[in-house]
């Protein structure tokens, strides 16, 4: 055993070791903080360039020229809608967009417009010919009324011939010429118009509706990613691949495009990126010597792959491969690659399936099975919605027991084709048995409305809290984002995505947990139709003010576009809490944590939650940083007040509804 003075100079060199690594800690820091300011800087240097550099030529393509004239040119995939569409995602392969004839100027003039305007100039080349394809004309005279401010919008405009005049209430805010976009908003989700636009002159129009937007949009996604996926098959490599990895590598590969002569990969060099051919035919040479002309050995052609060998981890190219022709190729780079093996991780957990919650959820549904609408009494409205409401009711023969009762209309949900979204949401939360999220238990309709019986929740809403206090700490955010994580790694493991995570979103109960309310759709119809939430809003529960906000939704979209390294962090949030925020926002979804292949485990290793009691979350015996006082079943003070409903639709509105609720 040491002397005394052995273990004083032991606990001495500890304590160096731990202080030598702190400054390397914090050193790393820094050197990571100059990198985020660099990568801001080439990033806008980059946009600036894009920008610059991207123009049509007479036939309708883009070509780059420039600085960048000289580079392979890598597209990143951009898929833009908003809500939910009553589109089916099977059949869109089997749609039959209408195309109008259009003269070589108005194309050109179409073409132009929408590449120079800010949101639609993300989109991918060929998505702008099938949109500039299915925008039909249109014509009005002098005074007429194109946009009312107030009305519904569902249509966006390219002005060819004449202008118009902007106005919001009495101010005039600007006059529009021929070649540019207008009323874009309408095509993301359903909104009323902020502006009227009146025409100064006779004008000429092109439009397109947000259904016919939406269709092409999801049509195109669905056809890349199912010819993705086509050719992954195809790959020896990826035979033992499940599907949804397979699904994951698709989303993540980036289209390439080459010239002629171009070499794509040069024998002897070191090279971690894979490809697989998409359009035309490469040339694959081999040099035995230095001294000795390349060898030919074969040409490879659409569905063809090369570099196969650098996923498994050999950097060096043992042959060269050149492009005959343009050649456009998908590629994936051996991080992103090695970072999805592994699928979804199966956060099953055992207190979902037992035989006893099993027995406990039988009883539950056989009582709730008896219940009728008239065994409930309407208490008071909870939250109101664009076209619901949320009320209290009481049980007529246990006052005891208060549920809330979702109630929609059916009139809003034929006319918008949402029967399929709302029988998804329906089937979804009947299964959806987590602590974490709020339940339904029966569902009713009758010739008006559509009413589902959820749990009352009556610690009022996150959003009411966050604001009341302006921020949250670190320990209070990340119980509250522990509840979140819960919660999404219940529904990710039942393959059920949330689309709009926001703290009106987020409930709590009488313990102040933190409960989802519904907002679900399959991962199968998500993986087609957007990489935008409802709302033009991405709310943090660490900051009082969202990352992503502009003056307008235009400006709030195309900063979101820009991405989170643009993004400058508040003092207040910790580097730790500022890192974790990052790597979940990141662009690529293959760098995203929680979605590689330790899933949602490597978001509750990050060092933000160092020290975290994830177990007593799960078990419920971690006390909340915030409890409400809930009186009892009735006690809605943690609730705005609403006036009642009185916009009811008209009676026997069941034409057009063929199927049970």
């Amino acid at each position: 055993m040491g002397t005394l003075r052995d273990l004083q100079f032991a606990l001495q060199t500890k304590i160096e070791e731990l202080r030598q690594r702190d400054a390397l800690i914090d050193e790393l820091e820094l050197e990571l903080d100059s990198k985020d300011d660099l990568i801001r800087q080439l990033q806008g240097e980059l946009d600036r360039l894009r920008t610059a550099s991207v123009s049509l030529n007479p036939s309708g393509t883009t070509e780059v020229t420039g600085e960048l004239g000289t580079q392979s040119n890598r597209t990143k995939r951009q898929a833009i809608s908003a809500e939910p569409t009553g589109l089916d995602p099977n059949q869109l392969t089997h749609v039959t967009l209408t195309n109008y004839s259009k003269s070589e100027e108005s194309r050109e003039l179409i073409q132009k417009a929408l590449l120079e305007n800010d949101f639609m100039k993300h989109l991918e080349a060929s998505q702008i010919l099938t949109i500039m394809d299915c925008m039909y004309p249109t014509t009005l005279t002098q005074g007429c009324c194109v946009i009312q401010e107030g009305d519904d919008g569902s249509t966006v405009y390219v002005l060819e011939e004449g202008s118009v005049e902007v106005t919001k209430g009495e101010q005039k805010l600007c006059t529009i010429e021929r070649g540019k976009v207008f009323g874009e908003l309408a095509i993301l989700y359903n909104c009323t118009r902020t502006a009227t636009v009146t025409a100064l002159t006779d004008i000429k129009l092109w439009a397109i509706d947000r259904q016919g937007f939406q269709t092409i949009m999801m049509r195109t996604g669905l056809l890349k990613h199912s010819n993705y996926m086509e050719f992954l098959r195809s790959v020896p490599s990826f035979k033992t691949l499940t599907e949804d990895v397979l699904s994951k590598v698709a989303d993540v590969l980036e289209e390439t495009h080459y010239s002629d002569g171009d070499y794509i990969i040069r024998q002897g060099a070191t090279g971690d990126t894979f490809f697989i051919i998409s359009e035309g035919q490469v040339r694959v040479t081999q040099q035995k010597s230095a001294s000795e002309e390349p060898v030919f050995l074969s040409t490879l052609s659409r569905g063809d792959w090369f570099g196969e060998q650098a996923l498994k981890g050999e950097d060096v190219r043992t042959a060269n491969v050149t492009a005959v022709g343009d050649v456009t190729c998908l590629v994936v780079d051996r991080e992103s690659f090695k970072q999805l093996i592994g699928g979804l991780d199966n956060m099953s957990n055992k207190m979902y399936e037992s035989e006893e919650v099993k027995a406990r959820l039988e009883a539950e549904a056989a009582f709730f099975s008896n219940m009728s609408l008239s065994d409930f009494r309407v208490i008071c409205t909870l939250g109101v919605g664009g076209f619901s409401r949320v009320e209290l009711v009481q049980l007529k023969n246990d006052h005891s027991r208060s549920f809330a009762m979702k109630v929609l209309k059916k009139r809003h949900i034929l006319d918008t084709s949402q029967q399929g979204h709302i029988l998804s949401e329906r089937c979804i939360m009947m299964e959806a048995h987590s602590p974490f999220t709020v339940r339904l238990y029966q569902t009713f309709r009758d010739s008006k409305y559509l009413y589902m019986l959820l749990e009352a929740c009556l610690g009022g809403e996150l959003w009411t809290l966050l604001r009341d206090r302006g921020s949250f700490d670190d320990s209070t955010t990340r119980f509250y984002a522990g509840c979140v994580v819960e919660a999404l790694a219940f529904l990710h493991c039942r393959g059920i995505i949330y689309r709009d995570l926001k703290p009106e979103n987020i409930i709590l109960d009488h313990r102040g947990y933190a409960k989802l309310v519904s907002k679900a759709v399959s991962f199968y119809y998500y993986l087609y139709t957007s990489s935008f939430s409802n709302s033009p809003r991405v709310k943090s529960s660490v900051p009082p003010s969202p990352p992503f906000s502009g003056s307008d939704p235009m400006k709030t979209y195309n900063i979101i576009l820009r991405g989170i390294d643009m993004v400058e962090f508040p003092k207040k949030i910790t580097k730790s809490a500022a890192n974790l925020i990052k790597r979940l926002c990141r662009d690529n979804p293959s760098e995203r944590l929680g979605n590689q292949k330790n899933g949602v485990k490597d978001i509750q290793k990050h060092k933000w939650f160092e020290g975290f009691n994830w177990d007593g979350v799960r078990e419920g015996t971690l006390t909340s940083p915030f409890i409400p006082t809930v009186e009892g079943p009735l006690d809605t003070s943690h609730f705005d007040c609403f006036p009642e409903d009185t916009d009811e639709p008209p009676p026997d509105e069941e034409s057009g509804w063929d199927f049970e609720f």
